[in-house]
């Protein structure tokens, strides 16, 4: 029976892990590392190193993502992010590194009331391209639609849908129309990625709007504030997914995982998805 933890007022808490709490258990055989086979490919684009450098104003630019797409890896770059809210963002950056920790909340609250730029969302991907990079951009379910197709148009080849929760039943406030992820991947002519999501049967569900592959896991994690603040964390689902092993399911294969990657590299495990029509819901 599983330990249950008391938090107040007859509630009882399950005791769960994070991805930064998992280790690698070495096995009883051995492999030579000229048989490794670190290879992956999503939306028929092949890389050699299984790394995703994460979306975050503070890890990827531009030459960022150029620099990993030469290492055999990836970065994605956020396009809602200081990149294409200012023409010259290296010194508002700067100006980031430089404030302390009193300052730092009302700084980024100014700073992200600069709007998105859509000719900076196209400058960036441009850029990218030009310079031979492989341009997978990021946005939240709020603003797909609309940079999406932009992205899109401007010769982006990966789209990730990221938010800390995406599902294909979410509930909007009244007058807020959700993302319909299926008909999202459907007409957008570039491979989509979703996540993060945890059970198995949101995983289930992304893969059958269409994604081009899912990401598998959230919080908490080096950067959770739950646990900064309250000295433990609190994932947001009850369970880790249950995969079927590849033997025994034609839908995804697990590809990589990365249990304890530094801030600033996304920690979920990747699920990459087969190439499937998406299928109706309904």
């Amino acid at each position: 029976m599983e330990a249950s933890i008391p938090v107040g007022r007859g509630k009882l808490a399950r005791r769960a892990y994070g991805i930064d709490e998992i280790a690698l258990v070495p096995g009883s055989g051995t492999l030579d590392p000229a048989l490794a086979d670190t290879t992956w490919s999503v939306g028929g684009i092949g890389r050699e190193i299984p790394i995703i450098a994460s979306a975050m104003d503070g890890v990827v630019d531009g030459s960022v993502v150029v620099t990993l797409t030469e290492l055999g890896a990836l970065g994605v770059l956020n396009l809602e992010g200081l990149q294409t809210r200012y023409e010259t963002p290296t010194p508002v950056l700067e100006r980031i590194t430089q404030v302390g920790n009193e300052e730092f909340v009302g700084l980024m609250q100014q700073l992200y009331q600069e709007p998105i730029k859509p000719e900076l969302v196209t400058a960036r991907i441009q850029e990218i391209k030009q310079r031979g990079g492989i341009a997978a951009v990021s946005s939240t379910p709020g603003r797909a639609t609309t940079l999406g197709p932009l992205a899109a148009a401007a010769g982006a080849d990966l789209f990730f849908v990221q938010a800390t929760v995406v599902s294909t039943a979410h509930l909007a406030v009244p007058g807020v129309e959700s993302l319909d992820l299926h008909r999202f991947c459907q007409e957008l002519p570039i491979p989509v990625v979703l996540g993060n999501c945890v059970t198995y049967g949101v995983a289930l569900n992304l893969m059958k709007a269409g994604a081009a592959a899912i990401l598998v896991g959230i919080g908490p994690g080096a950067a959770c504030t739950s646990r900064g603040c309250w000295a433990w964390g609190c994932p947001r689902q009850r369970r880790w997914p249950t995969v079927p092993p590849p033997g025994r399911t034609t839908r995804c294969k697990p590809v990589a995982t990365s249990p304890s990657l530094p801030m600033g590299v996304w920690s979920p495990v990747v699920i990459f998805v087969r190439p499937l029509p998406a299928v109706p819901m309904g």
